[in-house]
């Protein structure tokens, strides 16, 4: 062989080789995904002893659990298949690694190379509703707020109206304790 085919052989076979190398991930970074990570580590906190071992019994489990999730939990229960109206379903990816006792980072990591989808949710940012102006809110969290609290606004058009009925609920959901909201 004459040496430029042999150069660019070696050049073709070192541009493969760090090809290979940059596919490899190293894990997930602080912050990626923060709702997978949560969502596993409570769900798995709820679950029994026995029901840990069988992956078939973890599924029925995580079924009925996403059925009292919302917002971002609820949307990580649909990629993964815990809804009924979920299009595609990748629970075992889910209940075998729990079944195992493997730590949430890990099972979401490999949830990751399933579906990207999963760990691009991130929680809303939390807002306190005592030291918050409520009048420098756009309407659409005024909204949020209503609909976290499982609230309706009837008849309210302007944003001093989603204010004024904000403000009502207030000493219901606020004054306990912990008054803060996600958005």
């Amino acid at each position: 062989m004459n040496n430029t085919l042999r150069n660019t052989i070696n050049l073709f076979l070192g541009f493969l080789f760090f090809a290979a190398l940059s596919n490899v991930s190293a894990g997930l970074k602080e912050g990626d995904c923060e709702v997978c990570i949560k969502t596993v580590e409570k769900f798995a906190n709820t679950l029994e002893e026995a029901v840990k071992k069988d992956p078939k019994a973890i599924e029925t489990e995580f079924r009925k659990y996403c059925k009292t999730t919302k917002n971002k939990e609820n949307r990580f229960c649909y990629y993964l298949g815990g809804l009924e109206e979920s299009a595609t379903g990748i629970l075992g990816e889910l209940s075998k690694p729990i079944s195992w006792s493997m730590p949430a980072e890990k099972i979401c990591e490999k949830l990751k190379k399933k579906d990207v989808q999963i760990c691009d949710l991130k929680f809303d940012k939390q807002i306190d509703l005592n030291t918050v102006d409520l009048k420098k809110l756009k309407v659409r969290d005024l909204k949020k707020i209503l609909s976290d609290w499982d609230e309706t606004c009837e008849g309210c058009i302007e944003k001093s109206d989603y204010i004024k009925r904000i403000e009502e609920l207030k000493p219901l959901y606020a004054s306990s304790g912990s008054a803060k909201s996600e958005l």
